[in-house]
């Protein structure tokens, strides 16, 4: 037999029994083992993100805990057996347990679906379903802010329009709220809990704003200073002299809410004192949604206050902050997670490299000046 040939057939064969020796591994690496180590991924990809060894325990928890119950896999969990464990073992904090729960299903879906239908025949379907799916299932989207010229854009027009407002209070009211939630970029419920002892002028610059930020590691909220800068001063000094006081309540109180509703105000038993409630994040979501459809123009069409987060962070970037300066803004903890809110900002690497040499430049003259 021709050596050559003799060589291509003990390739094949080598070929071949390397292939049986693969599948019979696979084989050997059964649902369970499997399972395992997505969670392990899960939670490396989270770690990257710069969670806490805390906050990466919690996340794999729910799973853990309602795969154990039924004793299968995630991807052969339905969304009754879901139901049922949460109508019953696992009706506490049901509501945060579903939300990790389904955004470790988004993980599985984008990694791992197709690997587990050609293993285990299963197709990645998240169990909680539409009906009981928490509103957002993590940063796996992109959220694409107005640009800096459309927000100016948008609140132009908004302001031009305030005369001819219906309710003109209450139309001052959400301007001014916009506009703050977007110069500070504190969330929904941090800003429509904000009284009028929580502002403070005399701090900073241009006065600053407390408000009781989002809990981190089962800690609670935590208050923290928010920042006005100098047009957000200049605008809220006006809704104070000019609005706040014509809600009908007792508007000096620092109890009272910087906010208020359109209720009527109620007495309070401890302070013997009209004060109107203040606005809640779902108003305030409602009244955005109906200025962004009159005012705003361009490729963004809509806006809710998260979004107007994410216009701040990004914003301020482009404007020249730094990540440093622009994770205090928004009071994070991790400087990646400011970092997923700057996803789109229009940053100019090689004008930053430039400013950078030059300040370097600068720097040597003077060391050399100060040596002589």
């Amino acid at each position: 037999m021709d050596p050559a040939a003799v060589s291509v057939e003990a390739g094949l064969a080598d070929v071949v029994t390397l292939q049986r020796r693969r599948q019979a591994r696979i084989s050997a690496h059964d649902e369970e083992s499997f399972f395992l180590d997505t969670l392990s991924e899960y939670q490396w990809a989270r770690d990257a993100a710069g969670l806490a060894q805390e906050t990466l325990d919690g996340l794999i928890k729910p799973v853990i805990e309602v795969c154990e119950f039924y004793g299968t896999v995630p991807w052969q969990l339905t969304s009754r057996e879901v139901d049922r464990y949460f109508a019953g073992p696992g009706k506490r904090a049901q509501s945060t347990m579903r939300a990790k729960i389904d955004r470790y299903f988004a993980f599985l879906e984008q990694r791992y679906a197709g690997e587990i239908m050609s293993r285990f025949g299963a197709v990645v379907e998240s169990p909680i379903d539409p009906f009981n799916r928490p509103r957002h299932r993590g940063d796996f989207g992109l959220r694409i802010p107005p640009s800096q010229a459309a927000m100016k854009y948008f609140f132009g027009r908004w302001r031009e329009d305030l005369p001819r407002a219906r309710k003109y209070l209450v139309a001052c009211r959400d301007y001014v709220m916009t506009k703050i939630a977007y110069l500070s970029g504190v969330r929904a419920a941090e800003l429509c809990g904000v009284s009028m002892g929580d502002v403070h002028w005399e701090h900073g610059q241009w006065g600053r704003f407390v408000v009781l930020g989002k809990g981190a590691s089962g800690s609670g909220p935590r208050p923290r200073e928010a920042y006005l800068f100098q047009e957000g001063r200049a605008l809220l000094w006006w809704y104070i002299e000019q609005i706040r006081g014509e809600f009908g309540d007792d508007a000096e109180h620092p109890r009272a809410s910087l906010w208020p509703s359109e209720r009527k105000p109620t007495a309070v038993a401890a302070l013997n004192l009209p004060i109107a409630p203040a606005i809640v994040p779902s108003t305030f979501r409602r009244a955005l949604h109906s200025a962004a459809a009159s005012y705003l123009s361009g490729p963004v069409t809509d806006l809710f206050p998260h979004l107007l987060r994410h216009a701040c962070a990004t914003h301020n970037y482009e404007r020249g902050m730094t990540l440093w300066e622009v994770q205090k803004v928004l009071g994070h903890a991790w400087a990646t997670t400011t970092l997923r809110y700057m996803a789109t900002a229009q940053a100019d690497p090689e004008h930053a490299n430039l400013e950078a040499s030059s300040r370097a430049a600068q720097r040597l003259v003077m060391d050399r000046g100060n040596l002589r």
